[in-house]
């Protein structure tokens, strides 16, 4: 039995109103990891992915709030980003990109960007292979 790890989103309480205008609120954000998945909620949006598509963690940030906040795809490399705050987040690159922004899976995303409230403990996890990998 796989035990899961959640890690909460930090919420900057300058975003706080303006994130939760969309849906997203404290307690219905986060990101849980066992040894199966990698599973992201920010409010109404949500990401799954198998933990064997990982590639790699890493700590990202500071940011502007303006490419952060929300929920933003990068016009670079489609890349979701989650964010919460403009302090620091993880960046999960991934081997086949997911679907996450739009209800049909039209876009695909290489890498998930989550401003968690743990990040160095999450990218830890995230670079660490589960057991029986």
């Amino acid at each position: 039995m796989a035990t899961t790890q959640r890690f909460e989103f930090a919420f900057d309480s300058a975003y706080v109103r303006l994130l939760g205008l969309v849906g997203v609120r404290p307690e219905n954000a986060w990101v849980e990891v066992d040894d199966i998945a990698l599973s992201a909620r920010f409010g109404p949006w949500s990401v799954r992915t198998p933990r064997t598509n990982i590639m790699a963690a890493h700590i990202t940030g500071p940011y502007l709030w303006w490419r952060v906040i929300g929920v933003r795809v990068s016009l670079a490399d489609r890349g979701l980003t989650l964010g919460s705050n403009t302090h620091q987040g993880v960046c999960v690159e991934l081997r086949v990109p997911v679907r996450g922004v739009d209800p049909w899976g039209l876009v695909r995303h290489p890498g998930l960007t989550a401003t968690v409230a743990e990040p160095e403990n999450l990218s830890r996890l995230l670079n660490t292979r589960p057991a029986g990998t």
